[in-house]
């Protein structure tokens, strides 16, 4: 394909670069335990330095892809769709979110809120990041929020991000997987003097699976 229409199809969302798509249980936050397809869009600039999806982070090194033929291999697999990256809303998620929901998908996001909103979502999962916060807009339609608990200052950033979304928005605090023996107990101590909170731990790494 010539590069100069496939730049273009890209910035009408109607290629991606994709990183990957699997099956799999979702192991965080609000749905955990659930069946879900997980399509990971290839791209993101927040550059958090514990990232475990590092290899996400350039766009260049995954294959532009169809979203026809993205979306034609998640509907073999199952009606929740979670569309996560990298940082998915670097591109237009407009088209693709339409064809999965004129097929009845149910279609969740996990973001950083960082850029514009695109695309239709039944379940808007917000981590935000100190390195570049989210929009607006992100805060006022997020239905959970998500902090990444990497030390003791990430709890005061927490309560500052709490106070910013909607009234019927979940609270999550996630340790970072790397500092979960540390924080874990930390996390723990804290939902239990401050209940609006819950803990969201990465059961998909305890369970080894995707």
């Amino acid at each position: 394909m010539n590069k100069n229409l496939e730049l273009n199809l890209v910035k009408l969302g109607k290629m991606l670069p994709l990183m990957e798509a699997f099956y799999t249980i979702q192991g965080e936050g609000y749905h955990k335990g659930s069946a879900a397809y997980f399509i990971r869009i290839g791209g993101c600039d927040v550059g958090c330095h514990w990232c475990d999806v590092k290899e996400s982070w350039n766009p260049e090194t995954h294959p532009t892809t169809s979203i026809f033929s993205i979306a034609e291999e998640a509907f073999k697999y199952s009606n929740t769709i979670v569309i996560t990256g990298g940082e998915p809303l670097m591109w237009n998620m407009n088209p693709l979110t339409k064809i999965l929901k004129d097929k009845g998908m149910s279609i969740h996001l996990e973001t950083s809120g960082s850029y514009r909103i695109s695309g239709s979502w039944d379940w808007f999962c917000l981590s935000p990041k100190k390195n570049k916060k989210p929009v607006q807009d992100a805060y006022r339609i997020a239905d959970e929020l998500k902090i990444i608990i990497y030390n003791k200052n990430d709890f005061e950033f927490a309560e500052k991000e709490s106070k910013k979304v909607n009234k019927n928005c979940k609270l999550f605090l996630q340790p970072e997987w790397g500092k979960r023996e540390k924080m874990t107990p930390k996390i723990v101590s804290y939902v239990m003097k401050n209940p609006k909170w819950k803990v969201s731990l990465q059961t998909h790494k305890y369970l080894n699976i995707p």
